[in-house]
């Protein structure tokens, strides 16, 4: 009898636990909705293609420059796998299972390497992370981790106001 009870508490304290979780993602959204809005649509004329697609995965989006203050909007808190390219007109972040993300050339704050994004922490200049304005004219850093790091130099390269993130705002 006392192991009955002491599964049942068990299961119901894990309940519990998973339901504390689903609450607090629901209130970081409502927190966050007016200041994050709609994300820029796609366009129908993406320009010529200027960097050629990397695969790898999307890691997530956080407001900057808090690395771990990731988005919960929609579903641009949801990590997933992803093809990143370049075109003359932006940056195309396609999704497997998740929404397409646009980031309009003019929106492009800077792109740099770093070691941490959205609660997921990785070895020196893991993730490739680009900073970029929202139409609400929030700033936020996406980030994706590329199946071969070796593009990442020639992403850093093609814009002006990139490099290496040695912020403080990283763990150590």
């Amino acid at each position: 009898m006392d192991r009955v009870v002491i599964v049942v508490a068990f299961v119901v304290f894990w309940l519990a636990m998973i339901g504390l979780i689903f609450w607090g993602w629901r209130g970081r959204q409502k927190r966050q909705a007016d200041r994050i809005g709609v994300f820029p649509p796609v366009p129908a004329d993406l320009g010529a293609p200027s960097i050629a697609a990397a695969t790898g995965l999307y890691v997530g989006s956080t407001i900057a420059p808090n690395w771990q203050d990731r988005i919960a909007v929609g579903d641009i808190g949801h990590r997933a796998t992803a093809e990143l390219s370049r075109y003359e007109k932006g940056i195309l972040l396609e999704r497997t299972g998740e929404s397409t993300i646009w980031i309009p050339q003019e929106s492009i704050r800077g792109i740099r390497t770093d070691r941490a994004l959205a609660g997921k922490v990785m070895s020196k200049d893991g993730l490739l992370v680009i900073r970029w304005t929202l139409p609400t004219g929030t700033e936020i850093d996406t980030g994706f981790r590329a199946d071969d790091k070796l593009v990442y130099p020639t992403w850093v390269d093609t814009h002006p106001n990139t490099g290496t993130n040695d912020s403080k705002e990283t763990p150590a």
